[in-house]
């Protein structure tokens, strides 16, 4: 075993004897912990601020937290926000007030502070404030998302980045010193390995145990790892921030006509998953804001889609899923639709209660008619060309353009026919009498 690098041998998990003993052995955050990173000019300068570290899974939070400790000599205090409470809270900054007369600082450690309640963050603030405790919280979900704003305001939030593969590849090599044997893994079942870990150190560390325990023949193919270690689960919460960044991500791909990408994205959310009705209802809307009219074949496309998962179930209705996908994917995309829906409501919003022209209000009584409901209406039918070129719009209310459909797909069409409108709206106001514009 090297020595200097890892802790000395003993019945601990691989992850925990490899664990690293200076922030300088800390893989994957580099724009954290070195010279020019946050944490590495703090701890250069021996002064640690209130930090709140936010990462997947087996990216280094609490590691970096105790080495932190160590680096600026401050008492180690761990908590988790799953298993403590106010009482335990309570004993720390008393201790820690006893432990500041003697001149020595605490760092309080809480793992999963996202779990703790308004209530109990706020019960933070003044030992945080007079510096009774410096504060580093590990969270995986978003903080603006799940600290108070009080809290946040205190403390820099550092986000650690998911192990790439190089990363993952230096704890391989890590494990294999530490254990004095390669892994009994072929090229491709290596990459095969780092891609199981899905970023998540710990997690590589533990699988490399179980392949230390094998014998060192045969070598281990992808097929061959995948029968001896067992396959979790891809990271994905259906109720918090992972849900929402693949929603986006998906629908982004599908706006950039990038199916391919928003196959994978689908996949990605129902292999996590992610309920199908969720991912139609959220592609329906999608057919109808970022296609619109387009292509107006893609909300039926949709509904259609919708039908046959509901009369399917799974797995078969995922290729009606799938199916839809590619068709939105592949369509041309146009928001007119959605910006003249905006641009109505606003303009409805401001101009308040307008009356429409009396022209085109009925007359069913003696007396509308008398106030000159429904007089000068035409008839669209009877005009030249199925158009009389009328007003619909408000006495006093400027005419509006509030649809501008683009030069692409259907809407190709439907813009010659509004140009066509409005060239015989103007020749028709043109012939009217007493027009400014009458030649």
């Amino acid at each position: 075993m090297t020595k200097g690098l890892f802790d000395e041998a003993a019945p601990r998990p691989l992850a925990d004897r490899l664990r690293p003993r200076q922030l300088t052995e800390v893989v994957g955050q580099d724009h954290l912990v070195g010279p020019d990173g946050p944490l590495g000019r703090m701890t250069a300068a021996h002064r640690l601020a209130s930090v709140v570290l936010w990462g997947p899974p087996g990216c280094g939070k609490t590691t970096i937290a105790r080495l932190l400790a160590d680096s600026t000599d401050l008492h180690f205090e761990p908590l988790s926000a799953v298993f403590a409470g106010v009482a335990d809270l309570r004993k720390i900054f008393t201790s820690a007030r006893e432990r500041r007369t003697v001149g020595r600082g605490t760092l309080l450690f809480i793992d999963e502070i996202h779990r703790f309640n308004r209530a109990q963050q706020d019960g933070f603030l003044p030992y945080v404030e007079d510096g009774t405790v410096v504060l580093v919280g590990a969270t995986t979900e978003n903080p603006s998302f799940e600290l108070n704003a009080a809290l946040l305001s205190r403390c820099q939030v550092l986000v650690l980045r998911r192990l790439d593969d190089a990363a993952l590849e230096t704890l391989i090599a890590r494990a294999e010193t530490e254990s004095g044997r390669s892994l009994p893994l072929s090229a491709e079942g290596r990459e095969t390995l780092r891609a199981l870990a899905d970023g998540d150190g710990r997690y590589l560390l533990n699988l490399a145990e179980e392949l230390i325990a094998l014998p060192a023949e045969p070598l281990l193919d992808a097929a061959g790892l995948a029968r001896v270690v067992q396959r979790r689960a891809p990271q994905y919460d259906k109720d918090r921030e992972g849900h929402y960044n693949l929603i986006s991500a998906l629908h982004k791909a599908l706006r950039g006509s990038d199916t391919d990408a928003a196959l994978y994205w689908m996949g990605r959310m129902l292999a996590g998953g992610e309920d199908p009705l969720y991912l139609l209802r959220r592609l329906t809307r999608f057919a109808v804001e970022d296609i619109g009219l387009a292509d107006p074949d893609a909300l039926r496309h949709a509904v259609a889609a919708w039908d046959t998962y509901e009369r399917l179930g799974s797995p078969e209705g995922e290729l009606a899923l799938a199916n839809l996908v590619i068709y939105l994917g592949t369509a041309p995309k146009s928001n007119a639709a959605y910006k003249a829906y905006g641009a109505a409501m606003r303009a409805a919003k401001q101009t308040g209660s307008l009356m429409p022209p009396l022209h085109i209000l009925n007359a069913p009584t003696k007396m509308m008619k008398e106030l000159g409901y429904s007089q000068g209406y035409a008839y669209d039918h009877d005009a030249p060309d199925g158009f009389s070129g009328q007003n619909y719009f408000p006495d006093g209310m400027a005419r509006q353009r509030f649809y501008n459909p683009p030069e692409r797909g259907f809407e190709r069409e439907v813009r010659k026919r509004l140009a066509w409108w409005d060239k015989l709206r103007r020749e028709r106001r043109a012939a009217e009498p007493g027009d400014d514009d009458q030649s």
